[in-house]
């Protein structure tokens, strides 16, 4: 209930933020009955949510960097919509270990940015791994739009794009070639899926200046019960752990 909660809020959020967003084959995303790793190239700080949100009600666990956990309100936030804390210079088996129980006993989903940091292009191996341990498929998505706030603010268009889905079981080993293969088909699907959105986003501009008149106020809303959430989230971190097994 509470990462419900908190998707819709931070959905709404970003509306009253920008109020400009365009999804693209939405139905392509697997059914909700069916697990799957949905991978996209990490361009802002808000783009999970645009994706968390166009495949509910599916609900998801994603890696996190574990300096995020650090503020005690924040992190106890982040827990509860379903991040795990990663240590990214050592990793240890939970990075895998976890997502791929998940996958298989539980109802969520996983989020991964296989470029790791924002700005990189360099597909990660750790996604084939989970994939192929947990026999799921891999579901591509792409962001385009604002990379900055002010032009967020400003009403840019965004666009988020939904791929084929992606069967890695015809792979037998993920050696190097198998690796390589899998990098392949999912940087084939996130070109595609760029082109498409950016063809979208041609000859559009951004939002009139007259939308300011709801958006300030439904921004205001919107920061205020922000606020009251993250009061709640620091008040609830002393009493309920959110549980994340990664020792068991």
């Amino acid at each position: 209930m509470f990462y419900s909660y908190l998707r819709s809020l931070l959905v709404f959020l970003l509306w009253a933020v920008n109020g400009n967003i365009h999804y693209h084959d939405r139905e392509k995303i697997l059914p909700q009955d069916e697990n799957y790793i949905l991978v996209a190239p990490h361009r802002t700080f808000w783009d999970p949510v645009f994706l968390g949100y166009a495949s509910a009600p599916k609900q998801f666990i994603f890696m996190a960097k574990k300096e995020l956990f650090k503020d005690r309100g924040f992190g106890w936030w982040i827990s509860k919509c379903g991040a795990f804390p990663i240590d990214r210079e050592n990793p240890g088996t939970a990075a895998i270990k976890y997502p791929v129980k998940m996958l298989k006993k539980s109802n969520r989903s996983l989020v991964m940015f296989p470029s790791g940091s924002r700005h990189s292009s360099e597909l990660k191996g750790g996604v084939a791994v989970i994939a192929k341990t947990a026999k799921v498929k891999i579901m591509p998505a792409t962001y385009i739009g604002p990379m900055s706030l002010k032009n967020l603010l400003l009403g840019d268009r965004i666009d988020v794009a939904f791929g084929n889905p992606i069967d890695i079981s015809d792979i037998k080993r993920l050696d190097d070639a198998g690796i390589a293969e899998v990098t392949h088909r999912i940087e084939s699907e996130f070109n595609r899926l760029d082109d498409l959105a950016r063809a979208a986003q041609t000859g559009k501009k951004r939002l009139p200046y007259w939308t300011f008149i709801y958006r300030v106020p439904a921004l205001v809303l919107a920061a205020l019960v922000l606020g009251l959430t993250y009061l709640f989230s620091y008040l609830a971190s002393f009493v309920w752990k959110p549980d994340t097994n990664l020792d068991k």
